[in-house]
């Protein structure tokens, strides 16, 4: 007998088209957006590690020496 095509059997393709059509409720778009930006808040007031601050006075001081 024929056999019936298997729904679960999506192509790649297929399932990426349905994934673009989800579509999140009002309120929980608005909390991931709170969430994230609570993150990005931190991470903008954190202080700058040391090491990071001697390579980039480092980085500047090869520019200024190159540049001249």
């Amino acid at each position: 007998m024929g056999e019936m095509p298997d729904n679960d059997d999506k192509s790649a393709a297929a399932e990426e088209r349905d994934m673009t059509e989800i579509v999140l409720d009002q309120r929980i778009q608005e909390a991931i957006g709170k969430s994230l930006k609570a993150h990005y808040d931190d991470l903008i007031k954190a202080p700058v590690p040391d090491r990071f601050l001697v390579l980039l006075a480092e980085l500047e001081a090869k520019e200024r020496r190159d540049g001249q």
